[in-house]
């Protein structure tokens, strides 16, 4: 039915633009991309904040006493449950706040989304910065976590819209790319506010610069096609795709398919809750909402990220090491970004997951094999810095691969194999799952390295070994199909087709 004097033609279409770059497009991919600002400047600032004497002093002195023992055990020194509930209570909040987002981004749409999101966490900037109690710190963390539940569930579902199909994979890379700049800022600002007495409140209180970056920006972009057909707006939907494809270019072809699609997902009128647990949509809900975001937790990447210099101090290194030793890490993990915005639509999803996940598993046994040799069974050696920097070495070998394959590709591939009527749907429940698993390996990460020592390495080994079989057993290649076409993967996987034409 026509919407606001558009006539719909619902006939096969062709000539979608498929490759073409503007400037547009690339402005617009950028802004959106920067609200993986603020989950990286989160990722990287709690590490080293806990690492902060005068931090640890003022809410946490139970690890400060313990560190000051004698001969304490070099895997438990920071071993606090509410230590690390400081880091993971974002997590839970996140987790709330992306099982609400879906119903959100449909009615809103995804750019005022990412607005709510930036706007949240300015709020839990501000309070972390002012915290005078761990009661304030950790409502500030649940305001963090309210706004990067919105932005990680909007912002890679913008990109995935916006992206020219060809490109999308390279396009997509963008918000790692951004959780990696995060990262990266947060561990120098940790590095220079470590001196300073009230160096933490620094750290935690200027997360509001980069939640201003990105909320400044999205005022300024239109919203994804996508969403603007979906909300019965196609005036603004058919200025959009001018804008992002170029006044040279024909968009009515993909403004049909929009249109199409959107209408077949309105006619069919079921609760999308429900819709997605459906036989067809089989290969969605394991993958996308379940495989891809628990396994991209499993591989132990974020318990590095959160407590790389906690790591590093543990394992011989001093304090102002142990903070540049996780700055290097933040470079190697951007530089492997861009390996991945080069590769990922040239060489597919599938090789790129395959090879780290062999390159993830043989660091992680070397680290567990150095780590044993050196630190003894009960963990009460200090290892010379020449070991600790063979392990920080070895750690950015694993850190370059999850870059380049599981860091970017956990938000493209979920995205991109959801059809429209469901996509904030399983982005929703795919975010959930990651929270969820986030939760548990940083609540968890301090405790089990306390009790596993070297074998925990060994331990998210042997879950990298389980999603690197998953891939090769399970996950279809998806580089260069346009996302209205994607159930044709399922229909030629011997696997998957079963209940796609069953």
């Amino acid at each position: 039915m026509p919407v606001e004097g558009i006539a719909v033609d619902i006939k096969p279409v062709t000539g979608i633009n498929n490759g073409k770059i503007t400037l547009s497009v690339v402005i617009t991919c950028i802004v959106a991309a920067s609200c993986g600002l603020i989950y990286g400047y989160d990722i990287g600032i709690s590490g080293g904040v806990t690492t902060m004497v005068p931090f640890l002093s003022k809410f946490f002195p139970s690890v400060l006493k313990k560190a000051s023992e004698t001969k304490p055990n070099i895997y438990c020194v920071f071993d606090s449950q509410l230590l690390t509930s400081f880091t993971s209570s974002l997590y839970i909040a996140g987790l709330a706040t992306s099982l609400v987002a879906s119903r959100l981004t449909k009615i809103l749409g995804r750019r005022n989304i990412m607005l709510l999101g930036g706007s949240t966490f300015l709020v839990g900037s501000a309070l972390n910065g002012g915290a005078v109690n761990v009661a304030m710190l950790i409502l500030g963390r649940i305001m963090l976590g309210f706004g990067v539940g919105f932005t990680n569930q909007s912002a890679p579902i913008y990109l995935s819209e916006v992206a020219p199909p060809k490109w999308r994979g390279a396009f997509s890379t963008g918000f790692q790319f951004f959780i990696g700049i995060g990262v990266l800022a947060s561990s120098c600002i940790n590095f220079a506010a470590a001196k300073h007495e009230h160096g933490w409140r620094f750290s935690l209180g200027l997360a509001v610069v980069p939640a201003a970056i990105m909320t400044l920006g999205a005022i300024f972009i239109s919203d994804s096609p996508s969403s603007l057909v979906e909300r019965n707006k196609l005036e603004q939907a058919k200025k959009a795709l001018i804008n992002i494809r170029g006044k040279d270019t024909d968009i009515e072809p993909e403004l049909a398919l929009l249109i199409k699609n959107s209408e077949i997902a309105k006619a069919i009128n079921e609760e999308p809750f429900v819709t997605i647990f459906q036989r067809q949509y089989r290969p969605q809900l394991v993958i996308g909402m379940i495989a891809i975001p628990f396994f991209h937790q499993m591989s132990g990447i974020n318990a590095v990220a959160f407590y790389a210099p906690v790591l590093f101090q543990s394992v011989g290194l001093g304090n102002d090491s142990a903070l540049i030793a996780a700055i290097i890490l933040g470079m190697v993990n951007i530089l492997s970004i861009l390996v991945s915005t080069y590769a990922v639509d040239r060489c597919g999803r599938r090789f790129l997951l395959m090879e780290a996940g062999i390159q993830m598993i043989i660091t992680e046994v070397a680290v567990a094999i150095v780590l044993a040799l050196t630190t003894g069974t009960d963990g009460t050696k200090r290892i010379s810095k020449g070991y600790a920097i063979l392990v920080l070495v070895l750690m950015c070998f694993y850190a370059a691969a999850f870059a380049w394959s599981w860091g970017p590709l956990n938000w493209l591939i979920p995205i991109e194999i959801f059809p429209m009527k469901i996509r904030p749907t399983g982005q929703s429940i795919g975010i959930a799952v990651n929270f969820a698993a986030t939760f548990l390996v940083s609540q968890t990460f301090l405790s089990t390295l306390c009790h596993f020592k070297y074998g925990t390495f060994l331990f998210y080994g042997g879950w990298i070994f389980i999603m690197t079989i998953f891939v090769v057993l399970f996950l279809p290649e998806t580089k260069g199909i346009p996302l209205e076409s994607m159930h044709t993967v399922w229909e030629k996987h011997w696997y998957w087709r079963r209940f796609v034409l069953g």
